[in-house]
């Protein structure tokens, strides 16, 4: 296992970056949010709580709350339009200065595309270095599930998304930053976990991550010092 002076030089010079999405890049949780929106925010909170709590599948999860929620094209929508997501203070900057710096800059979430993407475009990364979970509509608008082909809709998926990354690019580097044990466990295939706690403190990843920070300005610090 890497020293935090190990995992610190691994992350100022990294080839690629990529963050989770929620509670880590923005405020919230993207599918609380929406369930709010749709008049079942408690039901499915509770649901998720369960879920964090461990023998279920995150696929299992997902599909029994999206089932619950049902969300239209429309109140998705909606919902970005309205209720946009809240970037976490010094995200915008750290990913600019990455950017500067020629690293490549990845969003990898259990969340939805449509949210993911508006957050990236916020952050000017390209759609393409967005990987999250796609829902699927009918012709009228109504939900008609999730597409379950996708690495992240599976339990490990981030770590899925890693190594693809990693096989595609032909990256030495890999740092993956978040705040939950999804985020840890992509570690490895990634060369450097940082657990995030600026919004929600995660107790088994506050124990277990060597590098944890509260604030992204920990991590820009670390670059300015090269």
């Amino acid at each position: 296992m890497a020293s935090l002076l190990e995992m610190k030089e691994i992350f100022r010079t990294a080839d690629a970056v990529c963050f989770d999405v929620d509670s880590t890049v923005i405020r919230e949780e993207g599918i609380d949010e929406l369930a709010k929106f749709c008049g079942v925010g408690d039901a499915v909170a509770e649901m998720t709580r369960r879920a964090m709590g461990g023998t279920v599948t995150f696929k299992a999860a997902l599909t029994a709350r999206l089932g619950l929620i049902r969300p239209s094209y429309e109140q998705v929508q909606k919902l970005i339009s309205d209720n946009p997501p809240q970037l976490t203070p010094g995200i915008r900057e750290l990913v600019s200065r990455l950017h500067q710096r020629g690293v490549q800059v990845f969003l990898v979430s259990g969340g939805f595309q449509s949210i993911v993407e508006h957050v990236a475009s916020q952050l000017n990364i390209p759609t393409a270095n967005v990987f999250a979970n796609r829902l699927k509509f009918y012709f009228n608008g109504e939900y008609a599930g999730f597409d379950e082909t996708q690495p992240t809709a599976e339990s490990g998926g981030k770590g899925k998304v890693i190594t693809h990354l990693k096989e595609q690019f032909h990256f030495k580097k890999v740092v993956m930053i978040g705040d939950g044990a999804t985020d840890m466990e992509a570690c490895p295939p990634a060369d450097c976990f940082i657990g995030f706690g600026g919004n929600v403190i995660r107790k088994q990843v506050k124990e277990k991550a060597k590098w944890y920070i509260t604030h992204f300005d920990e991590l820009l610090k670390e670059l300015e010092e090269r």
